[in-house]
């Protein structure tokens, strides 16, 4: 591969709008120029770009979701495939090197990249259009940043977030590297807290209620929101953004569990979900969701699902039951969950039942009552949909089982347990190896940035 400066913070015209599905392969182009976007088509063409990058196997078309649950895999998720960054992510043994941390710090940084650029020329757009598409560069700039400072950080529940080192936060477009000043350090952690908070805020109150599908919308911000609130431990802010959500988004939980997954197009409980067509996709080879936890012959079957992960469920439970049998392409027979089973459909990234669960668990803790629901209604309206029996006093415990029930394999399992400060597949929630390396050709073009602790 032929190696190049910096390559994520340069946007790249045909990195951004057209996504390859080889691991590893950034292919460099002719640097975007300011004077190139001059209409206000060139500046939605280039939003349209930073959804494609959503899309990416490196983002939520795969790794945000695969590779939390990949480290957060006790009782969840087995990798028995041959990709070793992958079973290095599981294994806890992730090297200054690994492919993974490599790839999807290049994506982010090029999807913040090309969202900077669409907020620098958003005085080309009308103004009947221009604060619902600087309200989506926001979006996708939070959501990133947000997702950068989960993996190569450590924890906000540490109680450091003030000193630790998050990761570089950068507002403005980069057209051509200068390396006098396109070295950004790592900002604190509780700093990117706060750009993501101001970045969804903003969102959320310039996007329209009811966006088209694939685009993201007032309660796709909010529903970030609230995950970023409970990470901090603002439970009060996270039920207020959940029960937002909950009363006023027009959504619905689905009649049976087994109808949120494998659609084309949303869900009537998806808050926000990535497309995916036979033309544009996440990867159906060597990257995607469905290319992993699929069995043999639909995708690889690399991903299995743990056999204790069925001693979580009642025998009552719709779920227990939402998987099949199968074999890996390296020939291991296993179990596989059907939330990832078909290609080219959606993915659903927030989900109205995570709503009612965060606005459950925030109110628990903080003991007050945010909207017209106690913790009890909340989990039980999730396990109603289950089929499954009420828990009537409901602990912090119960919800923490609760969402690896109804939101395992969907990227949710790290997250929750670092911000409970609970013991992950045997490591305290805040040993330096659950987090990911700052990627090794990146420190070697920027002294600014300082490697994580054990690499």
């Amino acid at each position: 591969m032929k190696q190049f400066k910096n390559i994520s913070f340069i946007m790249l015209v045909a990195a951004t709008l057209f996504a390859c599905d080889k691991k590893l392969d950034v292919l460099p182009q002719q640097n975007i120029t300011p004077d190139q976007i001059k209409t206000a088509s060139d500046v939605k063409a280039l939003l349209f770009g930073g959804y494609k990058l959503m899309q990416s196997a490196s983002a939520f078309g795969e790794q945000y979701l695969l590779m939390g649950d990949l480290i957060a895999s006790e009782s969840q998720v087995d990798f028995v495939g041959t990709f070793t960054e992958y079973r290095d992510v599981q294994n806890k043994t992730m090297v200054a090197n690994n492919g993974v941390a490599q790839t999807m710090w290049a994506n982010s940084y090029t999807l913040i990249n090309t969202v900077n650029t669409v907020l620098d020329k958003i005085n080309l757009l009308g103004d009947d259009e221009k604060d619902a598409i600087a309200g989506e560069a926001k979006f996708m700039r939070g959501v990133a940043l947000f997702e950068l400072v989960n993996y190569y950080a450590q924890p906000y529940s540490n109680g450091n977030a003030g000193s630790q080192p998050g990761v570089p936060i950068i507002t403005a477009p980069v057209y051509a590297y200068d390396a006098s000043k396109d070295n950004p350090a790592r900002a604190t952690v509780e700093a990117v807290y706060q750009q993501v908070i101001s970045d969804l805020t903003e969102a959320a109150q310039s996007l329209p209620d009811a966006p088209e599908d694939f685009r993201a919308g007032k309660y796709a911000a909010e529903a970030f929101l609230a995950r970023v609130y409970m990470n901090m431990g603002n439970y009060t802010g996270a039920a207020q953004m959940a029960d937002d959500v909950i009363n006023n988004s027009g959504l619905s939980l689905v009649s049976s569990f087994d109808k949120c997954f494998n659609n084309v197009g949303n869900s009537s409980e998806d808050i926000f979900g990535i497309q995916q067509t036979s033309q544009s996709n996440s990867g159906t080879s060597n990257g995607g969701l469905t290319t992993f936890y699929a069995a043999q012959p639909t995708g690889r079957g690399d991903a299995q699902m743990n056999a204790n992960y069925f001693s979580f469920f009642n025998d009552d439970d719709a779920r227990l039951y939402y998987y099949y049998e199968g074999v890996s392409i390296g020939g291991f027979s296993g179990y596989y969950t059907r939330k990832w089973e078909d290609f080219y459909k959606t993915i659903p990234v927030a989900r109205l039942a995570e709503m009612y669960l965060t606005r459950g668990e925030a109110n628990l803790h903080s003991g007050e009552q945010v909207g017209d629901a106690s913790p009890a209604d909340d989990i039980n309206i999730v396990r109603s949909r289950a089929g499954t029996t009420p828990i009537d006093e409901p602990t912090v415990q119960d919800f923490v089982d609760e969402r690896l029930r109804e939101l395992g394999f969907e990227g949710d399992r790290m997250l929750t347990l670092k911000r409970l400060q609970m013991d992950i597949d045997g490591f305290s929630f805040d040993d330096p190896k659950l987090v990911f390396p700052i990627p090794q050709r990146e420190i070697d073009v920027n002294k600014n940035l300082a490697q994580n602790p054990g690499y």
